[in-house]
């Protein structure tokens, strides 16, 4: 199983948004992320920038 921690990048920050994401859904204005214990999250106006599949990291911007 993989898991993934999700950042925003603003500038040149990261910011951790939430750590051991098992869902991620790309909506129309944003992004909703998941994990098995806690409750959705929803990220407005951003999109996917990148995926780091090695580093276990989804990075919005």
């Amino acid at each position: 199983m993989c898991q993934m921690s999700v950042l925003v990048r603003v500038k040149e920050r990261e910011e951790l948004i939430m750590e051991s994401v098992t869902r991620l859904i790309v909506r129309d204005n944003g992004v909703e992320v998941s994990t098995f214990f806690e409750e959705p999250k929803f990220v407005p106006d951003v999109q996917v920038q990148e995926i780091d599949f090695l580093g276990g990291k989804v990075f919005l911007q």
